[in-house]
């Protein structure tokens, strides 16, 4: 979204900026939607796929956390990489390049003999997942201008609707004898018809990343102190949607006595809560202004979560996690409209360094969660999850409290 300096300031712009012109969705948005569906198949299979991986090679929690710093390193390669594969080649070709990139790193996670190789496929995959994460979200920003924020809520909402079917698969493939693996190799068939699609539209596609000619701004000291807040909000809430990615099973299973197959298609309540939120955010994006909706997004993840972590009926905790999902299915897709608005009209820029906050979630919290769980228990360990979304609400009101100022 390309907006003047300054204009993303006035809380009355803000709610201009987001009313309603209506989204059309043609062939290059429902394929924008459809590579994000792949990562998402990738993304929330991971978490119960690494539930059954621990078990299986019976390794600790805190060996099964380094998971979370292994996404993140490939989130910070692919982010490093971004601009310059935009700057060099059409984004139908980074994107092709990227399913293709994201289907080699599932296929080493699966197939690898050892937890290290493991490891090394999960950053592989996440190097050019994020890639796809990125390329989306810029092309969809440029192809929809005015209605990109309802457009990115759609298509986070088809991520996690693929992620609802994931572990459901999962479970169904380890029921059937399969193993987890059967499932999981379904995103590499996924991600490379993607990828060829990609390729043979490259001709008739009308997106392309438009690159911001002030090369003054490519280290990064352009962007603002307002982008950095909205990028603290989105470190906060990407470390709370992977935190309970990848651990929410554990806590189910320990807590609520679920069977480990049974407790990892939990993530699908925290994801069908997601699939509802992002659907209806496209509808809500449009009507209210971002940081007031950001702020009620995280209030129901907050009461969401507070019935999941003080219930040990399994009935009660997933109506919690449905209710935290409809909370968390907002805060990516309004960091990252609250990011770009605030860059100084340097998308490319602000996306790169938003991977950065997303791999710094990625790597800390379930790592963290992970440490902490087995020094104190998985319980216990959880409160770190309603202290990351008090540090998002302080940003978001900072955030707010800046805009209102500059225009006393």
């Amino acid at each position: 979204m390309r907006l003047r300096k300054g204009q993303f300031d006035h809380p009355a712009t803000i709610a201009a900026s987001d009313s309603a012109t209506r989204l059309v969705r043609d062939r290059v948005t429902w394929l924008h939607y459809a590579q994000q569906g792949a990562l998402g198949y990738f993304q929330f299979g991971f978490g119960p796929a690494v539930l059954l991986l621990r078990q299986e090679a019976d390794v600790s929690r805190t060996v099964a956390g380094l998971y979370g710093p292994a996404l993140a390193v490939g989130a910070v390669l692919g982010g490093a990489l971004f601009p310059h594969l935009t700057r060099r080649s059409p984004l139908a070709v980074v994107l092709s390049i990227a399913l293709g990139g994201m289907a080699t790193g599932v296929a080493i996670f699966c197939l690898a003999p050892s937890v290290t190789g493991t490891l090394v496929g999960a950053a592989f995959a996440m190097t050019f997942g994020i890639l796809v994460l990125s390329a989306v979200s810029t092309g969809l920003s440029d192809h929809h201008g005015t209605t990109s924020g309802a457009a990115i809520s759609e298509a986070n909402a088809a991520s996690a609707g693929m992620g609802i079917i994931s572990p459901l698969l999962i479970n169904v493939a380890v029921d059937a004898g399969l193993g987890w693996r059967a499932a999981m190799g379904l995103s590499i068939v996924f991600a490379c018809v993607l990828a060829a699609v990609t390729a043979l539209s490259h001709r008739r596609s009308t997106v392309a990343v438009r690159i911001v000619a002030d090369q003054r701004h490519s280290d990064g000291e352009g962007l603002p102190p307002r982008y950095w807040l909205a990028w603290t909000c989105l470190l906060a809430t990407g470390s709370v949607e992977a935190g309970l990615m990848l651990w929410s099973p554990e806590e189910l299973r320990m807590h609520t006595g679920m069977a480990a197959n049974t407790a990892a298609t939990g993530v699908s309540a925290v994801l069908g809560g997601m699939v509802v939120g992002r659907l209806a955010g496209g509808w809500v994006v449009a009507r209210v202004p971002t940081v007031a909706l950001m702020l009620a997004a995280l209030a129901v993840a907050a009461a969401g979560f507070a019935v999941f972590w003080s219930t040990a009926d399994p009935g009660i905790a997933i109506g919690g996690l449905i209710c935290c999902g409809l909370g968390i299915s907002l805060h990516f897709p309004l960091s990252v409209a609250l990011t770009l608005r605030a860059s100084n009209q340097q998308p490319e820029l602000a996306m790169s360094r938003n991977s950065y906050g997303v791999a710094f979630g990625l790597g800390a919290a379930p790592f963290l969660l992970g440490a902490a769980a087995d020094l104190l228990g998985i319980r216990a360990a959880f409160g770190l999850i309603p202290l990351c979304l008090l540090v998002a609400a302080l940003s978001v009101g900072q955030l707010m409290r800046l805009a209102r100022r500059n225009h006393l």
